[in-house]
């Protein structure tokens, strides 16, 4: 049972992995559209509602379909005042990581996707689009990524549970 779990883990681990490296590349084009929508503002002013509602959306595509990424290399936020305290020791960290995982973590992430459908669903309906002259259609595509990060964090959630749980296990035999 344990090296399935571990093979599980390992296999969730080069999902998000690839993941991370993919939605990597939507930073430089984020950098470069800035960069453009900056230079035609102040140099030609010429701006357009439309590129900056990509940027926000882009933003927040990275930030959600990236955070899985960032639980995987552990550099998440935590309050490390308790954490890295000198009367914890590792197997203490681990368990405190599975404990976090499994009872914070995955309970908040699934409410967050199934609260988020509703959501989606009436932007879809409705048709929904930006309020802005120029802006964005289709608003129900940048909605539609909440879940998908949010799910694509519960799985890394459940890598480092079970990663966490054999450590915590292992250091005390």
């Amino acid at each position: 049972m344990k090296t399935i779990l571990i093979k599980l883990s390992s296999k969730i681990d080069q999902f998000t992995e690839l993941t991370g490296r993919c939605i990597s590349w939507l930073v430089i084009f984020l950098v470069l559209l800035v960069g453009y929508d900056v230079s035609m503002r102040y140099l030609f002013q010429s701006g357009s509602i439309g590129i900056q509602e990509l940027e926000w959306h882009l933003f927040s595509i990275i930030f959600l379909i990236g955070a899985a990424y960032t639980l995987k290399h552990d550099e998440h936020v935590r309050l490390d005042i308790l954490y890295r305290s000198k009367f914890l020791n590792d197997r203490h960290r681990a368990w405190i990581d599975a404990f976090g995982a499994l009872f914070i973590l995955l309970p908040f992430c699934l409410l967050i996707v199934i609260s988020a459908w509703p959501f989606i669903s009436q932007a879809y309906i409705y048709n929904e689009a930006s309020p802005d002259p120029g802006g964005l259609p289709a608003r129900w595509l940048i909605k539609s990524m909440i879940p998908l990060g949010f799910t694509l964090l519960i799985v890394q959630g459940i890598a480092e549970s079970i990663k966490k749980i054999f450590t915590a296990m292992d250091k005390e035999s």
